[in-house]
């Protein structure tokens, strides 16, 4: 076999394309260094977001790809560094939050919340370290998702702890109140409600905070775009027209306060029957795909309309962590990494890397 150089294998390398951002990895300046020495070739790549099983996937078809062209011997490492990306301008990034992203949709029903939960475990999942921050004031259904019960602890009187399960930190205000206490509040108590849980929680470093908002495009809306720093938003939906009609409002928000949109998730998009294994598409068909074409951005994927799925979180345990090798939980990984990969290319947020000036007059 015949010594390689670094202009062969980098060239080698171009054509090599991450999954999830169909591009090479040269082109996405994942390759952080080539070293060659004869036949002996190491490869170190970092990916923007946290891939999973799949950074094992590219590491093997670099070394099969290396090999074939002579390579003797082969170090390829494939790991993940999550960075803090642009927030709104307006906005300055919460120390220790690295990216927040939040899961909407314009109608109630659609399975919002779910989605959410199981997005951030797919996350967790993937190596990310993550938070949940459950901003449906009246309709608070992360602590039960979640399986988390009692209050937050205060070590100082002015701070809240987050409360943890399945790997991932959480607030509620349903951690602070009884389940079936109604919260007969007007906007504005809602909204400093939301600011307070975010702010006064303790979370320490984290990749990702995703955001389970209310559905609509109301108080929380848009507190959440003028307040607190989004790094992206995914917008879940249904097949179903009606639904469509107000996912578009949500999209369109969002859009007008210079949050980008990482993708739309369709949810319920079809029914397997658990007898026959016949498939119907009982809210409609490709309504998800057509509005993300339409407005020109990701679609993410299609969940099925499974008993399981309601089952599971039903019971504290959702999907993700019930069934962390079934089908349904490699959708919802396979809808995070695109999400998180499309984020990954966003603008980075370089405010921390400058100085602070001060102007004092001698």
């Amino acid at each position: 076999m015949t010594d390689m150089t670094r202009d062969q294998v980098e060239t080698l390398l171009k054509g090599i394309k991450d999954r999830y951002l169909e591009q090479d990895i040269v082109s996405l300046h994942q390759v952080k260094d080539i070293r060659v020495e004869g036949g002996n070739v190491a490869v170190s790549v970092v990916q923007g977001y946290p891939a999973g099983n799949y950074r094992d996937e590219l590491a093997a078809e670099i070394k099969a790809a290396l090999a074939a062209a002579g390579a003797t011997n082969t170090d390829v490492s494939v790991t993940t560094q999550v960075a803090a990306h642009a927030v709104q301008k307006s906005v300055k990034r919460k120390d220790g939050i690295k990216n927040i992203i939040a899961v909407a949709s314009g109608k109630g029903g659609v399975g919002k919340s779910t989605t959410a939960v199981n997005l951030a475990l797919a996350l967790k999942a993937d190596g990310a370290t993550v938070g949940m921050l459950d901003a449906d004031i009246y309709c608070r259904s992360q602590p039960r998702m979640l399986g988390i019960s009692g209050q937050p602890e205060s070590s100082d009187g002015k701070s809240l702890e987050p409360m943890q399960n399945h790997g991932i930190k959480a607030m509620s205000i349903g951690f602070l109140i009884e389940e079936d206490t109604p919260m007969i509040w007007r906007g504005p108590m809602v909204t400093q409600a939301l600011e307070q849980l975010l702010g006064d929680t303790n979370w320490g470093d984290l990749d990702y905070l995703v955001i389970d908002l209310p559905p609509g495009t109301g108080d929380i809306q848009l507190t959440l775009s003028q307040k607190i720093p989004v790094s992206g938003a995914i917008i879940v939906t249904t097949p179903q027209d009606i639904a469509l009609l107000d996912a578009r409002k949500g999209l369109k928000m969002f859009e007008k306060v210079e949050v980008p949109i990482l993708g739309i998730v369709e949810n319920m998009s079809m029914h397997i029957c658990s007898n026959c294994g016949t498939v119907e598409h009982i809210f409609g068909e490709g309504g998800g795909q057509r509005m993300a074409e339409q407005y020109g951005v990701n679609y993410l994927g299609g969940l099925p309309l499974d008993i399981k799925i309601r089952e599971q979180v039903d019971n504290g345990n959702p999907t993700v962590v019930s069934d962390p090798d079934g089908a349904v939980t490699q959708i919802y990984k396979e809808i995070s990494r695109k999400a998180s990969s499309r984020l990954a290319q966003k603008a980075k947020d370089y405010s921390t890397k400058f100085p602070t000036i001060k102007i004092m007059n001698v």
